[in-house]
């Protein structure tokens, strides 16, 4: 059975990688990974009250990190939430082998500032780990010239400036990070326009077996579920691709099939709804109307 690990301070994380002597604040840190005497045998999930943003290189340890294990060979960088669940698998014979570093911050140090406002638009803090960000060298260095700017100002005297400043190269790192993820949707179309064919047929599929008879409508959660991949990320990675985002894709389906049994079929409309997974006609008939401008019902005149 796994051990399980609470960490609610970045006290309590430094101390876990015995760093005890490197705590310079008590809602930011940043751990040169090099330096850990990590003491964690066999699996581990742990979990923190803080933010985590981790560029981690091992020769041979696994993490996983909701459905998925990711091996950090390949150096890659992972963001995780307050209260996100990591597992960690170690060997004691890689300590001392792992490279990297990690930017660790409290939500209070951003509380009541513009970047504690914009959280919920960096997605990637609700990514899988699969689907973590690859860095080419030079992002490399970027993002770690954010970091050792951080650590700069940790050893400074703090004072009436620090908190500002350690929120803004924050920030900064953050919306590199947002640059860095659009060219890695960019870079790997061939993979996300196959992910784009699948849940294509997903969803044709979905409707033309009337699935929404038995499950209702489909879902971004339910698409994300079966392509292996968070809600999150397959919205951004559909909106890079086609300007829309999975819940567009889902209603321009719905409306599609909509259309194909008001033109085809004598069935009314409260049952082309309840074919299609609606509890309410009135529901399908006002996205019907905001899709096309037409009532359900204006639009199958317009074909007689």
């Amino acid at each position: 059975m796994s051990e399980f690990i609470h960490l609610k301070t970045i006290s309590d994380l430094f101390k876990l990688f015995r760093l005890e002597q490197n705590i310079q604040h008590p809602l930011v840190g940043v751990v040169d990974f090099s330096e850990v005497e990590e003491h964690i045998s066999g699996a581990t999930k742990v979990t923190g009250d803080f933010y985590s943003i981790m560029f981690k290189n091992y020769s041979k340890n696994n993490i996983k990190y909701g459905r998925h294990v990711f091996d950090f060979q390949n150096g890659s960088l992972i963001c995780m939430s307050p209260n996100q669940i990591i597992e960690m698998d170690y060997d004691i014979e890689d300590v001392g082998n792992m490279l990297g570093w990690g930017l660790y911050f409290h939500a209070d140090l951003i509380r009541a500032t513009s970047l504690g406002s914009k959280m919920k638009a960096y997605h990637f803090f609700s990514y899988e780990i699969s689907e973590a960000l690859h860095l080419s060298e030079k992002e490399k260095q970027i993002l770690y010239d954010c970091v050792l700017k951080v650590q700069l100002e940790l050893k400074e005297n703090i004072d009436g400036h620090s908190q500002n400043i350690i929120v803004s190269t924050i920030e900064l790192l953050l919306n590199y990070c947002s640059r860095f993820y659009g060219r890695q949707f960019i870079t790997r179309k061939a993979i996300n326009h196959d992910i784009l064919s699948r849940m294509e047929r997903l969803l044709d599929n979905y409707f033309e077996q009337e699935v929404t008879l038995q499950k209702g409508l489909p879902t971004v959660e339910y698409l994300a579920g079966k392509l292996n991949l968070s809600p999150r990320y397959l919205g951004d990675l559909l909106r890079s691709l086609t300007g829309q985002n999975a819940q567009q894709h889902i209603h321009g389906k719905l409306i599609e099939k909509a259309k194909d049994y008001l033109t085809a079929t004598n069935l009314s409309i409260s049952e082309i709804a309840y074919q299609l997974g609606f509890e309410h006609s009135q529901s399908f008939s006002k996205l019907f109307k905001a899709k096309t401008q037409f009532s359900p019902l204006e639009f199958r005149k317009s074909f007689n």
